[in-house]
């Protein structure tokens, strides 16, 4: 009987150990999203913004060609009012944007860096589509909130402590020893509300944002052209919540059965 509950305890703790170890893989690719243009990270967004279609409403809207509203070189910095990218992409420490799949650059490295798509865009334009835009978005839609930035600053500090309480729920839990389960299934419960939290907060952001995809140009049928999606850091963190909430029950199990 020993030897069973014993043997039941070892498989159980392998399970978690399992989904612990996939957990902070996973949490890993989310931090590492968009910190540069590297073929990893430029694959990996909590969010991004399409604005290709963008230049063609306007000249539909305004009955004229519209010039200087792009960039022409994919390393001109960022927020100089240089122009806008095609694509725009956020991560946890940076965003960057793209004239293609690959030509791009990214800003400066912030520790908690904000997600705030709106300002992003009128720092890459010059001041008479800046002035244009304001106009045509401000107070129609969530997309210029600023209670995204506040709450994805905070998101970000959850994320990075779920982190490291899943880090530790693994290490912890290859000693073999009930009090050593028992405290990574603590530390694991503490990263599962943690990270769920934060996935639930960059969903409601993105969510939000998202109400900018169905404007139309003032009094027109024309679409605005401005597109916000999830990226696929969002559904590499709430995988992660997955495999954080699988690992709670081997967890548990080990702390009642395994007997080292």
């Amino acid at each position: 009987m020993f030897q069973q509950r014993k043997l039941r305890g070892e498989i159980c703790i392998g399970f978690a150990s399992f989904f612990s170890f996939a957990a902070v893989m996973l949490l890993i690719f989310v931090h590492v999203g968009q910190i540069s243009t590297s073929s990893v990270p430029r694959g990996i967004a909590m969010a991004q913004v399409n604005m290709s279609q963008y230049g063609q409403t306007l000249a539909k809207g305004l009955g004229d060609p519209i010039t200087g509203l792009y960039a022409s070189n994919a390393s001109a910095p960022l927020k100089s009012e240089a122009g806008i990218r095609q694509w725009y992409k956020f991560g946890l420490y940076s965003y960057c944007g793209y004239l293609n799949n690959t030509a791009g650059t990214c800003t400066n490295t912030t520790v908690a860096n904000k997600y705030q798509p709106y300002d992003a865009l009128l720092a890459d334009m010059s001041l008479n589509y800046s002035a244009l835009t304001i106009f045509i978005i401000n107070g129609t839609s969530s997309f210029e909130s600023q209670s995204m930035a506040s709450h994805t600053h905070s998101a970000y500090y959850l994320i990075l402590i779920g982190t490291i309480c899943t880090f530790f729920a693994l290490v912890i839990g290859v000693v073999k020893h009930t009090l050593a389960f028992l405290a990574s299934a603590c530390l694991a419960i503490v990263a599962t509300v943690l990270v769920l939290t934060a996935a639930s907060i960059w969903t409601s952001a993105i969510n939000s944002s998202e109400s900018v995809n169905v404007l139309i140009l003032n009094t027109t049928n024309i679409p605005l052209g401005i597109k916000v999606s999830s990226g696929s850091g969002l559904s590499l963190l709430w995988a992660a919540v997955g495999c954080l909430v699988a690992s709670l029950i081997p967890y548990l199990i080990s702390c009642c059965t395994f007997k080292g």
